[in-house]
């Protein structure tokens, strides 16, 4: 089972990319750091200071400006994507694979994985576009 969402942003995409793989901007959207750039092959430590959690990922396969793709959570396989559209504007689409459909519980993994992306997605749009940082203000 997957969950996919996407979102338009007005930046092109090797700007929205950068946002991204950068560890100094990926805390104006998202965690509030990285441990390393964003590079095929590395593990990389994504913290959120706000709730003192953290995780690793393991970037799987990157395509400068294209995709992102990348294992977290066990076996959940996450691609960014980064398509340039001829006005300027990126449709940026993540789809994340691994739900077990068998899960009793799988529905609300889902829409509350659901909630995280769009969320995420809605943050990156008001960093990017107007350089705002919306992170960290989700309340459950």
């Amino acid at each position: 089972m997957n969950n996919i969402t996407q979102i338009k942003i007005q930046k092109p995409a090797h700007e929205i990319f950068e946002a991204f793989v950068d560890p100094e901007m990926i805390g104006n959207f998202w965690f509030s750091s990285s441990s390393e750039r964003w590079e095929k092959g590395k593990t990389v430590t994504l913290r959120y200071e706000e709730y003192g959690a953290q995780g690793d990922i393991h970037i799987v396969k990157i395509e400068e400006h294209k995709e992102i793709v990348f294992e977290w959570a066990g076996n959940h396989i996450v691609t960014i994507s980064f398509t340039q559209e001829e006005t300027g504007s990126t449709i940026v689409g993540v789809v994340e694979e691994g739900f077990d459909k068998n899960n009793e519980n799988v529905i609300n993994e889902l829409v509350d994985n659901k909630e995280g992306w769009v969320y995420m997605l809605t943050c990156l749009k008001g960093y990017m576009e107007y350089g705002v940082n919306l992170r960290a203000s989700l309340v459950k």
